[in-house]
């Protein structure tokens, strides 16, 4: 492919991707490249990966799954960090009768 032919392509489809950065899924290519992968890129590199015929736009579905999945891993990451980071402290029934009367000992 003649190097002008191809820049030329590569501005032609990144005039044509609206969001910077933006989802691409990749293609198999004969050089090992695994299909599906999304991957968030920029405009710049992800105009040349569909030149390449490395990579597609990802359509608004698939984002939307992978924008959920992430959203997920994120929030299941931070209750495992917050799980951690929980203090116990153990009483015995003697001092929680003591917190309960608030401090004062009981006269008999």
């Amino acid at each position: 492919m003649d190097l002008r032919t191809f820049y030329q392509k590569v501005r032609e489809v990144e005039s044509s991707i609206a969001e910077d950065p933006t989802l691409v899924t990749s293609l198999q290519t004969s050089e090992g490249g695994k299909a599906g992968v999304i991957s968030e890129v920029t405009r710049a590199n992800a105009a040349r990966m569909i030149a390449e015929g490395k990579a597609r736009l990802t359509s608004g579905e698939e984002a939307k799954a992978h924008r959920d999945r992430l959203q997920a891993n994120l929030e299941r990451m931070r209750r495992d960090l917050e799980a951690r980071n929980l203090q116990v402290t153990v009483i015995s029934e003697a001092e929680l009768r003591r917190m309960r009367d608030g401090g004062r000992g009981t006269k008999g």
